[in-house]
């Protein structure tokens, strides 16, 4: 039985890593590549699942409502970019903390105006309800293909990167925007791409985690911050390193939140235990993020090297 919980809290940790990697993929390339500190990507993952919910209602189709969500977040990401974001590119990084904090409150009053304070809630797929085989225990299809779709944006992604001429354009405008402007690319058109395709990967990440947890304003902020301590322990501007954090950080996360308080109650009181434990267990990954940093300030997988 012990060793049944250990792998089934390690896939949960792996499905809850590649559902923090397509958020923190996103960051990390406009965090990264643009240097925009974006602090509205989350919004952008909560506006995901509501369009998801929203579609859903309209259709009963699960495939429509990640059209919808993904669609509506590359056109709401690419209107974002040209109207607000691209003035702030030469700005400040506090300026781009403030202005997206702004937008964060602005798009939690518009969910609420829009939506209603209620949570909604996302249907499972009917053919991802019944449960697979592995390792000998019964796992939930659904997280299961959580899993599958979090590692196909893993290789496409890489393969985007690394083996597309858009790649090659967005890691040079990365490192001299001059230059490859004077080529004859346009660079601001590049930018509002890149900042799209991000916003797509975040709106995918909410309709994915839709079924799983309750639609509602604000579910963008708590995610956004594990998405930064990812992209902090895998190395700013590293697809790759983000993709190795998050599955990183999603399986300490969880491994701890299952086991630390039972540890406890080993060496302390059972109250201690169960006040203590939980406690731990949350601080858990930003000690891991606080230890990387001290040892190896540029993260595990910088980009230089992935």
């Amino acid at each position: 039985m012990t060793i049944q919980l250990l792998l089934t809290q390690l896939l949960n940790g792996l499905q809850f890593g590649v559902l923090l990697f397509l958020l923190a993929a996103g960051l990390t390339l406009v965090f990264g590549i643009m240097s925009f500190v974006n602090l509205a990507h989350g919004s952008l993952y909560m506006l995901g699942a509501y369009f998801a919910a929203t579609a859903y209602q309209h259709t009963g189709s699960f495939g429509l409502a990640l059209l919808a969500a993904v669609a509506g977040c590359v056109a709401l990401g690419f209107i974002l970019e040209r109207a607000a974001i691209s003035r702030l590119y030469g700005r400040d990084h506090l300026d781009h903390v403030l202005a997206t904090f702004g937008l964060v409150l602005f798009f939690n009053e518009i969910t609420r105006i829009i939506w209603g304070p209620q949570p909604y809630f996302l249907p499972l797929p009917a053919f991802l309800e019944s449960t697979v085989d592995l390792f000998g225990i019964s796992y939930p299809s659904y997280r299961f293909a959580i899993i599958v779709v979090g590692l196909a944006v893993a290789v496409g992604a890489h393969l985007l990167m690394h083996k597309t001429r858009l790649g090659m354009l967005i890691r040079a405008g990365a490192v001299n925007p001059a230059m490859v402007s004077a080529l004859g690319v346009d660079i601001k058109l590049l930018n509002a791409v890149l900042f799209s395709l991000g916003a797509a990967l975040a709106g995918l990440a909410g309709v994915m985690a839709g079924p799983i947890m309750s639609i509602q304003t604000g579910m963008g902020e708590p995610v956004l911050i594990t998405a930064l301590v990812v992209i902090v322990i895998g190395g700013i501007g590293s697809v790759s390193g983000a993709f190795y954090a998050a599955l990183i950080v999603g399986t300490a996360d969880t491994l701890g939140r299952a086991f630390l308080p039972a540890l406890l109650r080993e060496i302390a009181s059972r109250d201690v235990a169960n006040a203590a434990g939980p406690a731990l267990a949350s601080m858990l990954v930003y000690l891991l993020m606080a230890v990387v940093l001290a040892l190896r300030p540029q993260g595990l997988f910088p980009a230089g090297r992935t």
